[in-house]
């Protein structure tokens, strides 16, 4: 089934939710992330599927907010970052696992909507990459919890030296749980799902034992989304947006 930017099809009572829109490296807009939290919720159940694949088409998971449709106001921010916030609540709500098969790069958004997810194993090409720091933007998904919690202090120079970490760093430091071939990605993701959930009554259990616990979440999200508005009040939203593309349309005559 395909709607919008978004494929579902089941493989071996696993749901596979594939990001498709490789034309812009899978950048997921408002409408694309509302859908991507109603289907999570809807197999996120337990009574469809035994867990979640998320995954992306193409050579990239997912490029996160598209910034040719960026925020024009302070109202479409706190839009977008409900958005945003909602995955991951979802995903922490289901009672089935959920492992994000990190095929490519993944960028902001997209790459914060991984954290929250209960594995992630990726293909040598998967790359984690935080932009925001240097483009105004704060970061959502209560990464600001999230991030930390998986990879310790490697949090800080990834969120505020938006450095690229590279699938065997990812690996190395937590980001990543492991790597596996690219054809053999999403198999594989239902493979240690099957294996995880036997039971599906015990594993609910487990799920809601290990994963952050719900209130630490919502005040993760309430001040990211405080920090969403001071940016956006100070000027620094704005001004980021407009240094990223003033700089990625001279990137062409630069080179000439």
């Amino acid at each position: 089934m395909t709607d919008r930017y978004l494929d579902v099809h089941i493989d071996d009572d696993v749901a596979v939710l594939t990001l498709n829109r490789p034309a812009k490296l899978n950048v997921v807009d408002v409408a694309t992330r509302v859908l991507l939290a109603q289907t999570i919720r809807r197999f996120g159940a337990g009574d469809l599927v035994r867990g979640i694949v998320l995954t992306g088409t193409g050579r990239a998971f997912s490029a996160g907010e598209d910034l040719q449709a960026v925020p024009i106001d302070y109202d479409e921010i706190r839009e977008a970052f409900a958005t945003f916030h909602d995955i991951t609540r979802a995903i922490l709500e289901t009672k089935v696992p959920v492992i994000a098969a990190v095929n490519g790069i993944a960028v902001g958004g997209a790459s914060e909507i991984t954290l929250c997810c209960d594995s992630r194993i990726g293909s040598p090409t998967a790359e984690y990459y935080q932009p925001e720091n240097h483009r105004g933007i704060i970061i959502s998904n209560a990464a600001s919890l999230l991030m930390g919690r998986l990879v310790r202090n490697h949090a800080m120079r990834i969120i505020l030296g938006s450095s690229r970490v590279g699938a065997d760093e990812a690996l190395r430091i937590g980001l990543l749980d492991e790597i596996t071939a690219p054809e053999a990605l999403v198999d594989r993701a239902v493979e240690v799902i099957r294996q995880w959930n036997s039971d599906p009554r015990i594993t609910a259990l487990h799920l809601g034992l290990l994963r952050p616990r719900p209130e630490d979440i919502e005040a993760a999200f309430a001040r990211e989304d405080d920090a969403a508005r001071q940016s956006w009040e100070s000027g620094a939203f704005s001004e980021g947006i407009e240094g990223f593309w003033t700089s990625k349309n001279a990137a062409p005559s630069a080179s000439q």
